[in-house]
C-alpha cells in the first residue's frame, strides 16, 4: 500500500493555493495571459454578437414579406456584419488556443524540471519509502492531467463564464418575462449536474485507482517474467489480472455511466427549455405582450441553447479538474520536502605538493586528492593530502528509530587495506558502506575520514573520493563508452580503456557489434548480468577513488573470471582502502582484515588465518559447518 501522502485522493486539499501555485510557474507570461483573455472574450463576444444579429435580420425579413418590398441592401449589410463577427471569433478562437498550449506546455516544462531537480536532492531514506511506479505516475498520470487542466479547462471556464454573462444579460434586456423561464430551468439544471457530477466524481477516483492495481501489477509481470515461467504461474497471473481487470472494468463502467447520462440529460433538458421558450415567445407575440418581435423571439430561442451550453461543458470539466488539482498537490508535497541536509564544510580538490612540503590547490586533472579546510577563525584554508583512512567509533544505527541495525560498531581500515565484512544477510554489512557515503547519518557515535569527522565533508565531495559497486548494476542509454566514462565525465578514451583492461572488460567489449561505441538500453538487456558488472567494476576504475567499496561485486562472475578480475583488481586497490562484502569467502582471503557480523556486531576480526585458527563463527562458514543465509 503506498504511503498516506502519495495516494490518489478525490478532492484537492486546499484547491485556491494549489492553483495559485500552478499559475505561479507561468511567470513571464504576463502579457501572452492578457491577451489569451481577450482572445477568449472576442471568441465568445462573437457568438453572442452573432446570435444578437438574428433579431435585425429576422425581423428585416418580415418588413418586406409584410410591405411586399425587399430591402436588399439592408439585408446584405446585416450578414456582412455577422459574416465579419464569426470570422474574428474563429480566428481569436485559434490565436488564444495556439498561445495557451505554449503557456501551458512551458509551465509543466518547469514544474518538471523542480520535481525532478528535488528528486536529485532528496535523501536516500526518502526512495527507500515510496516505490518507483508511484514517482513515475508523478511524471505521467499528474502533469498530463494538470496539462489538460491548463491547455483545456482554464480557457473553457473563462469562456463559458463570459457566455453565461453575456447571454443572460442580452437575454433580460431582450424579455424579462421570458428570462423567468430560463431562471427556473437553470435552478433544475444545477440540481442535476450536482447529483450526476457527484456520483461522477467518484466513480472516475475509483475507476483512476484501479487503472492504478492494474499498471502496477503488469509492471510487477513483466520485471518478474523469468520467475513466473519458472514456477509455471501463468495460469495464477491470469487469474489474477482478470480479476484486477475486472475491478477496472466495473469502476470505468460506474464512472462512465454517470457520465455519458449527463449530455443526454442536459440535451433533454435543453430542448425542454428551448420548447416551453418557444411557446411562451410565440405566445407574446401573437398577443404583443412586451413588444416581442419573431425575430427577438429567434434570436432568444438561440440564446437559450447558448445559455445552457457552457453550463453542461463546465460540468464535464469539473472532474479533471479536481484530478488534475490532486495531482499537482501530490507534486508540490514532493518538490516541499526537506532535501539531503549537508552541513559539511571540508572539500575534495586536487593539490601538489610544492618544494617546502605544502600543498596547493591545481586543477582537476593533476596532482593528488586533497582535503581542503576553510577556517572560520581567521578564513585561512589548508589541504591534507587524502590518505583514506576510515574510523568507526561505537556506532550505533538503525533505518527506523525504533529498529537498531547496528550495535556499537568500532573498526579502522588503513589506506591501502582490504577489508571484508562477511556474515549472514541482515548481519549489517552494507549498512556500514552505506554510512561510509553518507546515504544515512549516524545518530549516536562517529565514523572519520583522514581524522576528519565525516559529517564536516561535504556530501557531494565525501562520495567523489569513494567508488562503489553494488551487486544490482545499473547501466544507462547510452555507449559502452559512456556507461564507464559516467564514473568521471572527464576522463579520456585512454583512461576509459584502461580501466575496462583493469575490470578484464575490454575483450568483450571489442567483440561487441560496434565496440565501445555500442548503444546500450534497457539497463544493458543486451549483455549477460556478468559483462553488465564487468562494465560496473570499470566505472568505479575510471573514477580513480581513494576509497573503493565492492557490495558483491562479483557474485554475477564466473570463478575464472573472478581470477582474472582479482590480478586487476590487486593494482587498482594499490594505495586505496577497500571495503569488500561477500558470500563467497573464496574472495577475500587475501584481505588484511575480516570482519563477521552478525546481529549488528562485530563477533570476530582478523586475517583469515588468524579466524581460521579460532575455529569460530569464520571457521564453520569456511569449512561449510554453517551457511550463510
Amino acid at each position: 500500500m503506498p504511503p498516506r501522502n502519495m495516494r490518489p485522493s478525490a478532492k484537492p486539499e486546499n484547491t485556491f493555493l494549489t492553483l495559485k501555485r500552478i499559475f505561479s510557474y507561468m511567470h513571464g507570461f504576463g502579457v501572452q495571459l492578457i491577451f489569451v483573455v481577450l482572445g477568449i472574450i472576442l471568441s465568445s463576444g462573437a457568438g453572442i454578437a452573432g446570435n444578437y444579429m438574428l433579431k435585425p435580420l429576422i425581423d428585416n425579413i418580415e418588413r418586406s414579406l409584410t410591405d411586399g418590398k425587399w430591402d436588399k441592401s439592408g439585408y446584405l449589410g446585416i450578414l456582412t456584419v455577422m459574416a465579419a463577427i464569426y470570422v474574428l471569433g474563429a480566428l481569436s478562437s485559434l490565436f488564444y488556443q495556439r498561445m495557451m498550449l505554449k503557456i501551458s506546455t512551458t509551465t509543466l516544462m518547469r514544474i518538471r524540471n523542480d520535481l525532478f531537480k528535488k528528486m536529485e536532492s532528496l535523501p536516500i531514506r526518502y526512495f527507500d519509502k515510496h516505490t518507483h511506479g508511484e514517482l513515475m505516475s508523478l511524471y505521467t498520470n499528474d502533469t498530463d492531467a494538470i496539462r489538460e487542466m491548463l491547455s483545456n479547462s482554464v480557457a473553457q471556464f473563462i469562456g463559458s463564464a463570459i457566455t453565461i454573462v453575456g447571454v443572460f444579460t442580452a437575454m433580460v434586456i431582450y424579455s424579462w418575462r421570458l428570462t423567468v423561464i430560463v431562471i427556473a430551468m437553470l435552478f433544475i439544471i444545477v440540481k442535476v449536474i450536482g447529483a450526476i457530477g457527484s456520483r461522477s466524481g467518484k466513480g472516475f477516483m475509483a475507476q483512476q485507482k484501479a487503472i492504478g492495481a492494474v499498471n502496477g501489477y503488469i509492471e510487477e509481470m513483466i520485471d518478474g517474467q523469468k520467475v513466473v515461467k519458472v514456477f509455471t504461474h501463468e495460469d495464477e497471473a491470469c487469474a489474477e489480472f482478470d480479476k484486477l481487470n475486472e475491478e477496472l472494468c466495473t469502476a470505468a463502467t460506474r464512472a462512465n455511466t454517470f457520465a455519458n447520462i449527463l449530455m443526454p440529460v442536459m440535451n433533454n433538458l435543453s430542448y425542454i427549455h428551448y420548447a416551453a421558450t418557444a411557446i411562451a415567445g410565440g405566445i407574446m407575440v401573437a398577443k404583443g405582450i412586451g413588444s416581442m418581435t419573431v425575430g427577438t423571439v429567434v434570436s432568444y430561442l438561440q440564446f437559450t441553447r447558448q445559455f445552457s451550453q457552457p453550463i453542461t461543458q463546465v460540468s464535464q470539466q469539473l472532474n479533471s479538474v479536481l484530478t488534475a488539482l490532486a495531482g499537482a498537490e501530490r507534486i508540490f508535497r514532493v518538490i516541499d520536502e526537506e532535501p539531503e541536509e549537508d552541513n559539511g564544510y571540508v572539500t575534495l580538490v586536487r593539490a601538489k605538493e610544492g618544494p617546502d612540503g605544502q600543498l596547493t590547490e591545481t586543477d582537476e586533472r593533476t596532482g593528488c586528492w586533497a582535503w581542503r579546510h576553510p577556517h572560520k577563525a581567521d578564513g585561512t584554508v589548508t589541504y591534507t593530502k587524502v590518505r583514506g583512512r576510515v574510523e568507526f567509533d561505537d556506532v550505533y544505527f538503525g533505518y527506523e528509530p525504533e529498529k537498531t541495525v547496528l550495535n556499537g560498531i568500532t573498526l579502522y581500515a588503513e589506506p591501502g587495506q582490504k577489508i571484508a565484512f562477511v556474515g549472514s544477510t541482515g548481519a549489517g554489512k552494507t549498512t556500514i558502506t552505506n554510512l561510509i557515503n553518507r546515504f544515512y547519518d549516524v545518530p549516536d557515535g562517529k565514523i572519520r575520514y583522514d581524522g576528519i569527522n565525516i559529517n564536516k565533508i561535504r556530501k557531494s565531495d565525501l562520495r567523489r573520493s569513494q567508488s562503489i559497486v553494488l551487486q544490482d548494476t545499473h547501466l544507462f542509454t547510452g555507449t559502452v563508452m559512456d556507461n564507464i566514462r559516467y564514473g568521471r565525465l572527464d576522463a579520456t578514451d585512454e583512461e576509459v580503456y584502461a580501466a575496462a583492461r583493469l575490470a578484464n572488460a575490454d575483450g568483450f567489449i571489442r567483440h561487441l557489434e560496434n565496440g565501445y561505441d555500442t548503444m546500450l538500453t534497457a539497463d544493458g538487456a543486451n549483455l549477460s548480468q556478468g559483462q553488465r558488472q564487468l562494465l560496473a567494476i570499470a566505472r568505479a576504475a575510471v573514477a580513480d577513488p581513494p576509497v573503493l567499496i565492492l557490495d558483491e561485486a562479483t557474485s554475477s562472475i564466473d570463478t575464472r573470471t573472478e581470477a582474472m578480475i582479482e590480478k586487476g583488481m590487486d593494482s587498482l586497490m594499490e594505495g586505496r582502502t577497500v571495503f569488500v562484502i561477500a558470500h563467497r569467502l573464496s574472495t577475500v582471503r587475501n584481505s588484511h582484515a575480516i570482519m563477521v557480523l552478525e546481529h549488528g556486531k562485530i563477533i570476530e576480526r582478523g586475517s583469515h588465518a588468524q579466524l581460521i585458527e579460532k575455529r569460530g563463527k569464520y571457521y564453520q562458514l569456511y569449512t561449510g559447518m554453517f551457511e550463510l543465509s
